[in-house]
């Protein structure tokens, strides 16, 4: 079944390969575009979109308002060509990532995609709805971050999956791979979050 977005979606073209960034983006920092970069390069992706979350469901206070996030990280993008910042998951209705790529596929028939995620991501994804869906429909990359590798080692995911896993040197096979795949991209990573940022008080939601 084919979606139908309306005017404003990303382009994308049937043969490309899309890296994916999820996240609320609350506020956008220096670390989402080292991380996007470096997964552009090492993947050998096309394109990275960031989806700018309506919200994480699994968080129970809401973020700040979707306008503010998109205009604030379109900023922190800074006008790169290969990067797009987008609201797609609002404009599909979509909440549950396993939703928003079942959305992505029916809407950019013939393009690729690959899931991006850190570390922690992976420890905590079997909570995540329709999870192994996700696994099987695309493949992943999971980019290092601090405090996170022994939980991510020994994630449920990373047990069940662990046939599926490419090892470093295969990185830029993963994004051509049948799902699932998934590659573990240690990776030298900013100890800025956004977490932090709102601590300083420097992001007022």
């Amino acid at each position: 079944m084919r979606h139908v977005i309306g005017p404003g979606r990303p382009l994308a073209r049937p043969g490309q390969v899309i890296g994916l960034l999820g996240g609320s983006f609350d506020p956008p920092h220096e670390g989402h575009v080292h991380v996007t970069l470096e997964a552009m390069k090492r993947f050998r992706l096309d394109r990275v979109w960031w989806l700018v979350s309506p919200g994480n469901p699994l968080k129970r206070e809401g973020p700040a308002e979707l306008p503010r996030r998109m205009a604030a990280a379109k900023a922190m993008v800074g006008g790169h060509p290969r990067i797009t910042v987008t609201d797609i998951e609002s404009r599909l209705g979509t909440r549950y990532t396993a939703q928003t790529l079942q959305g992505l596929a029916g809407a950019y028939p013939g393009v690729r995609f690959v899931w991006l995620m850190g570390e922690d991501n992976l420890a905590g994804i079997h909570r995540w709805d329709r999870w192994q869906a996700i696994f099987d429909s695309v493949p992943i990359g999971v980019l290092a971050r601090p405090g996170q590798p022994a939980a991510a080692r020994t994630a449920r995911a990373s047990r069940l999956y662990r046939g599926a896993r490419l090892g470093v040197a295969a990185a830029g096979l993963l994004a051509r791979a049948p799902a699932p795949a998934w590659c573990h991209l240690p990776i030298p990573l900013r100890s800025i979050s956004s977490t932090a940022i709102r601590a300083s008080g420097n992001w007022v939601r």
